[in-house]
């Protein structure tokens, strides 16, 4: 550049970008990219986790030191004999429990209470009977400080994900237990959350209905992304939706076995006579059964 340029030296990664202008007019300078993507959410660190209920004189230590993370947008399913502090583990990520020692963080804030960033769907699904099915789902976005008529908006195009559209004026009597079920995923994920809590949402349903919900979950996940917790007892399903499977000791809770899941997606429901599929569930079974049977005999 001659003497006549006045010189701004810019820093642009490593290199030395130099703008100037000439005889008062500007020259074309570098053209800057585009910002970077925001980082996925979703993100979950739970550190040395322990939970206990009850008073000093009668204490219970329902989840032990349980460390583990999970990466944005991964599917990762909990198993392992009843009253082992699955729930408990997903209470606490809920922000419906707080740890008694170590934390829950999600994308690195610590999580000390509910959030709609975190959606959650139960075993039943705790409709309002006297409600429509779409204002079963609306009240999220309003208490977000939406409009109804957006909130109403936002209902009927989750209702739409869940194949439930033409049922929004319905009341819940009138809708089926996996029909019910779908309300609630559509109104957990109304307010666009970046982790999905979900403690055996389908433990209640029939066979046939249970492997519907199966499929149908497996479909709104590879839309939405979303990071997913999902409790349950039944192994097939667990293999059947995750990228990993946590098994859990009989109580108090540890985490003893973290089994990815290779099976490849989409999954279809013959995947259960894989070989692989068959190998995971061996190791899972023998596991739980052990650790059922140290429960049993803890109780009795």
């Amino acid at each position: 550049m001659g003497a006549a340029c006045d010189e701004v030296a810019l820093m642009s990664g490593p290199l030395d970008i130099a703008l100037c202008t000439t005889q008062g007019q500007d020259v074309p300078g570098p053209i800057v990219p585009d910002a970077a993507p925001a980082p996925a959410r979703g993100s979950i660190a739970i550190d040395n986790l322990s939970v206990i209920f009850g008073q000093p004189d009668k204490e219970f230590l329902a989840v032990d030191r349980v460390s583990f993370g999970i990466k944005p947008g991964e599917f990762v399913c909990i198993v392992g004999p009843s009253g082992c502090g699955k729930s408990t583990i997903l209470n606490a990520v809920a922000g419906f429990e707080a740890p008694t020692e170590g934390m829950v963080t999600l994308d690195g804030a610590a999580i000390t209470k509910p959030g709609a960033d975190r959606g959650m769907v139960f075993q039943q699904p705790g409709l309002f009977p006297w409600k429509s099915v779409r204002a079963n789902v609306a009240p999220g976005p309003r208490m977000a400080g939406r409009s109804d008529r957006e909130a109403y908006r936002l209902a009927d195009q989750y209702l739409e994900m869940v194949g439930l559209a033409r049922f929004a004026s319905n009341y819940p009597k009138t809708l089926s237990g996996g029909m019910q079920q779908r309300v609630a995923i559509a109104r957990a994920l109304v307010n666009r959350p970046s982790v999905l809590l979900m403690d055996e949402p389908f433990g209640a349903l029939d066979a046939q209905t249970r492997a519907m919900m199966q499929e149908t979950l497996l479909r709104i996940w590879a839309d939405i992304r979303a990071t997913v917790i999902f409790v349950t007892h039944d192994i097939d399903e667990a293999i059947f939706l995750g990228d990993r499977i946590l098994v859990m000791s009989a109580s108090p809770g540890r985490i003893i076995l973290d089994i990815p899941v290779t099976l490849g997606r989409p999954r279809s429901a013959d995947i259960s006579l894989d070989q692989a599929f068959l190998s995971i569930k061996k190791s899972c079974l023998d596991i739980i059964r052990r650790e059922s049977l140290l429960a049993f005999e803890r109780q009795a």
